[in-house]
Formats: C-alpha cells, sequence, structure tokens
C-alpha cells in the first residue's frame, strides 16, 4: 500500500525584517512580498511603502550582515525573516532626514496582513 503523499506547500508569502540603515534606530518591520512577484524593484517598492521613503533615496540594498543585493536572483535566494537593510543616499553633506510614521499614520501595505483571522 502507498504512503500518502502531504501537500507541503510553501507559503504563498516570504516574510522579510526591513530598516533603515541608521546609527540611532536598530529596530527593523517585517514586510511581506508575494512569492510569485519576487523581484529587486518589489522588494524595493513595498519596503519603501512600508518605511515611509521615497525608493529615490535608496542607493543599496543590503542582506545583513554585509552582502549587497543587486538582481532578481538575488531576492530570490532569500528565506523568511531574513534582515535586509536600506542604504539611504546622502544629500549633499548630510544625510536625508529620515522619518519612519507609526502605524497608526498609515495602513499596512498588504491589506491582507491587516485582516485578522479567526
Amino acid at each position: 500500500m502507498a504512503e500518502p503523499q502531504l501537500d507541503v506547500k510553501k507559503p504563498s508569502e516570504l516574510v522579510l525584517k526591513v530598516r533603515i540603515q541608521s546609527h540611532k534606530e536598530n529596530d527593523f518591520i517585517e514586510v511581506e512580498l508575494d512569492r510569485q512577484e519576487l523581484s529587486y524593484q518589489n522588494l524595493l517598492q513595498v519596503s519603501c511603502y512600508e518605511l515611509g521613503i521615497n525608493p529615490e533615496q535608496v542607493k543599496k540594498i543590503r542582506k545583513l550582515p554585509n552582502t549587497l543585493l543587486r538582481k532578481d536572483k538575488d531576492i530570490l535566494r532569500l528565506q523568511d525573516f531574513q534582515e535586509v537593510e536600506l542604504i539611504l543616499m546622502k544629500n549633499g553633506s548630510s544625510e536625508l532626514t529620515e522619518y519612519t510614521p507609526s502605524l497608526l499614520e498609515k495602513p499596512c501595505y498588504n491589506s491582507n496582513a491587516t485582516k485578522m483571522t479567526y
């Protein structure tokens, strides 16, 4: 008699811990990316939206502790809950003002993440 096959599916979303590089703040937020749409551009867009910054401010994306993410293939290799840091461009001689809105000030990018399940 054949053993029953377990249908093990990956979750439809990749959850990453993301923050802006800062000497003052070390807090991460969790962002959800659709596994069907994993790309460098999608990671950049979703992360910037959640952190309240303009994608044009981002100079580099780094997988901590020390790996630059440069292309879609790099994003496809990411695992759930890996830590990613956005490195912002400098504006003249000073760094851009970093402002992260509180959770009460703006809605979550992923509408499914805001719904409670029972």
